[in-house]
């Protein structure tokens, strides 16, 4: 770790605590990791995500299997028009057929490529909206409960800078009243569908708001 990021850490540190103790409030701290994998909506997103990545794959192997037929034909073709038991003039008349064909192939790989690219952009704008989405779920549940129990800052324990280092090296509220984290998933998990989800309504249906954004 660079000297740029103990500054900002310790920082950040001696804003938190100068608050706390100004103001007499109170800290809370919460484990965002666990409050995502156990939240019924994370496993509902993530089988939405792969519901849509399992459509692009079946359509994307059945373009490459029609890319690799064109080859095949091509290649087929290329070795008819140059046959010299046939006449020029046919042999001419194959050449501008294979002149189309290549053509035509050059455009479906094209097509292949777009199609790629397209599919993964919007796989990824899809879990970025399904995991805001979520995010929005949680952090709500986390300022309920905040401003019903007069915090001013809760931490979220498993944050890591870039470099993998833990935000939160040590706290002791972990495990203890001030410790939101069960309390938040108890309460999010509160009104999960008896199938988790991943029922009638789909696995990314859960919310009707998002439902638009993601088609897009």
């Amino acid at each position: 770790m660079n000297l740029k990021k103990h500054f900002l850490m310790a920082a950040a540190a001696l804003v938190i605590t100068t608050t706390a103790a100004q103001a007499q409030t109170k800290l809370a701290v919460v484990d965002l990791g666990k409050v995502f994998k156990e939240y019924w909506r994370t496993k509902q997103s993530d089988d939405s995500l792969k519901a849509r990545a399992s459509e692009f794959e079946k359509v994307g192997k059945g373009m490459q299997e029609d890319f690799k037929k064109a080859q095949e034909d091509l290649k087929t073709l290329q070795e008819s028009a140059n046959d010299q038991a046939v006449s020029q003039e046919e042999r001419d008349k194959r050449k501008k057929e294979l002149e189309k064909k290549g053509a035509a192939l050059q455009e479906l790989y094209a097509s292949l490529q777009t199609f790629d690219r397209n599919a993964r952009e919007s796989l990824a704008g899809q879990q970025k909206r399904l995991r805001d989405s979520v995010l929005r779920d949680i952090r709500g549940v986390v300022e309920e409960r905040s401003k019903a129990n007069s915090y001013a800052v809760v931490l979220d324990t498993s944050s890591q800078i870039p470099d993998q280092t833990p935000v939160v090296l040590y706290t002791s509220l972990l495990g203890g009243s001030d410790d939101l984290t069960e309390a938040v998933i108890k309460q999010l998990n509160a009104n999960a569908p008896a199938d988790g989800g991943a029922g009638a309504g789909g696995a990314g249906a859960a919310k009707p708001e998002d439902k638009e954004k993601e088609k897009k």
